[in-house]
């Protein structure tokens, strides 16, 4: 496709901190291995309970799921912006409990706002679950077993 890619790590929603580590370990050594810059906002979980608030209880992929999407992809688009960057997308899209449809319509409608392009493209076809299966064993990399928040531990 002629991308250049470039990762943004910022997931405030994991919890708790040790997750948030491994899972950024997890990244720092794919990054590593494909040649791909990673820049890692601050952890700040508060930007997720208040973005969450008063949705504590709502199922997984509910409301509260499309709020934390949509924080994830908002301060996506900022950087992408800030930094000069006229595309973004997310991997997010990767698992399969994730609905393509939902994180395309928030991301594209954030983009709008942000005056740059969403680039929906949906990484479980051809295989892509499995091949990242596949790269995750080849690396030793961390699988987490949780979406991320506590809310999901339940």
């Amino acid at each position: 496709m002629g991308y250049q890619v470039i990762a943004y790590f910022y997931n405030p929603n994991i919890f708790p901190d040790e997750e948030y580590q491994r899972r950024l370990e997890a990244e720092k050594t794919l990054c590593l291995n494909l040649g791909c810059e990673l820049f890692e906002e601050v952890y700040n979980p508060d930007e997720f309970y208040t973005a969450a608030k008063g949705l504590e209880m709502e199922p997984e992929k509910g409301k509260r799921c499309d709020k934390c999407f949509e924080l994830r992809l908002r301060k996506t688009a900022e950087f992408a912006r800030k930094t000069g960057i006229n595309k973004f997308t997310t991997s997010i899209v990767i698992s399969p409990h994730k609905s393509f449809q939902k994180l395309s319509e928030i991301g594209e409608n954030i983009a709008k706002e942000y005056g740059i392009e969403y680039v929906a493209i949906d990484f479980k076809k051809k295989d892509g679950f499995l091949k990242t299966n596949k790269i995750s064993k080849e690396l030793k990399l961390y699988r987490q077993n949780y979406c991320g928040c506590k809310f999901s531990l339940r």
